[in-house]
């Protein structure tokens, strides 16, 4: 009975803690529920990064309803924080309001909070249990719990194809493959992400904004819970462009927000009037070491987490990143729209890979879900097996 119950009441908390899905970021989404006598007297959920967390939210919602938080239960997520960041502890906070109880969805692998939370719920004499419904807790942060474990960003690949794979004419022609429904998911998934990664392949070829342009209806519709500000949703837009080649004059530079170029050291330091024009439009250009493939993305991913604070990254480039992504083991999720259309063979293809030898080469999928858009089918598959 017990076990059902905690179960009940921690399915609540993960589906408030949802709501944050496009406005947390870099925060992990958290959800918590408070529970007395079997009655939910207060909920809370985290809404955007240096605003309050669930817990102390939750507190507050139980006492504006009248009801006393002392001998309480509380349902929460992930792990309760216990540092101080923009906002103080939220295990402190539990305690202060002594709760008699804790249930925590799943550990925090947050190096500053990694079982700290726990213990001082526990040196106060709050009974904690961990693990309930911890695969769906689990499910809320990929990109988050992944980014504290391995110190690089989660990398969702997505990709808009014809039924036989290809992405675009011979000529490069393109838009559109997919329908207005699927186009709108990807824009979902753009505000979902801290940054998008393309080439400048993609940018000289399409001249792209990568911005996020959903309407107050979809905003609505998706239950997004944004603030009225949004400019710290949307994501930084990261172009690699090994020598330097971009136009200061490129659409993706005139966007709102903000932009990140990334070149080869040599291209850095021999292009210092670019590089300077290019500040004046306040756009970062930062030197990585490169080979004759391009970039190493494998730099390239540790120094977006360790000097960007990115975790989670979405890629919308051509088959040659995307390939060398795959290549790498650095794609975490595939995001793949498929419309029911045919190119022909002399079109693009989808990824450039190394030739296979044998069917023991080829790349392994495993399907996580799929779903209509309008007329397109959207793939979502991850990596069947990925050596981190």
């Amino acid at each position: 009975m017990q076990i059902a119950s905690d179960e009940y009441f921690m399915q609540m908390a993960i589906e408030l803690a949802k709501k944050g899905l496009y406005s947390t970021k870099p925060n992990p989404m958290v959800g918590c529920v408070l529970v007395k006598n079997g009655t939910v007297i207060g909920e809370g959920w985290h809404h955007k990064a240096g605003l309050p967390h669930a817990e102390p939210l939750a507190i507050a919602d139980a006492k504006q309803r009248g009801n006393e938080v002392e001998g309480a239960t509380a349902y929460v997520t992930l792990e309760p924080c216990s540092h101080y960041g923009r906002t103080p502890p939220c295990a402190n906070r539990l305690v202060d309001s002594k709760i008699q109880r804790c249930v925590i969805g799943m550990h925090d692998p947050n190096p500053l909070v990694a079982g700290k939370g726990v213990k001082i719920l526990q040196a106060a004499g709050i009974e904690v249990t961990v693990g309930v419904l911890k695969a769906q807790a689990e499910k809320l942060n990929p990109s988050f719990l992944f980014a504290m474990r391995h110190k690089k960003p989660y990398v969702r690949l997505k990709m808009a194809s014809s039924v036989d794979g290809r992405t675009a004419m011979p000529n490069g022609e393109s838009q559109w493959i997919t329908g207005s429904e699927a186009r709108k998911e990807v824009h979902k998934l753009r505000l979902q992400s801290q940054a998008i990664l393309t080439g400048i392949g993609t940018v000289m070829a399409d001249d792209p904004s990568l911005t996020v342009r959903l309407s107050e209806q979809d905003l609505q519709s998706a239950h997004l819970g944004l603030p009225e500000d949004t400019s710290h949703c949307y994501p930084l837009r990261i172009v690699l462009d090994t020598h330097l080649k971009i136009s200061p004059q490129a659409k993706i530079l005139q966007m709102p927000g903000k932009n990140l170029l990334i070149c080869s050291g040599e291209s850095l330091k021999n292009n210092p009037e670019k590089v300077e024009l290019l500040s004046t439009q306040k756009i970062q250009v930062l030197g990585l070491p490169a080979d004759q493939e391009g970039i190493d993305l494998k730099c390239l991913m540790q120094t977006l987490f360790s000097d960007f604070g990115i975790q989670s990254i979405m890629v919308e480039a051509g088959a040659k990143l995307t390939g060398r992504l795959i290549a790498q083991n650095l794609v975490n999720e595939y995001h793949l729209y498929m419309a029911p259309c045919l190119l022909g063979s002399k079109s693009r293809a989808m990824f450039e890979l190394p030739e296979l030898q044998t069917m023991n080469d080829k790349v392994e999928l495993v399907p996580e879900s799929c779903e209509m858009f309008g007329n397109d089918i959207r793939w979502i598959l991850m990596p069947k097996q990925m050596n981190n």
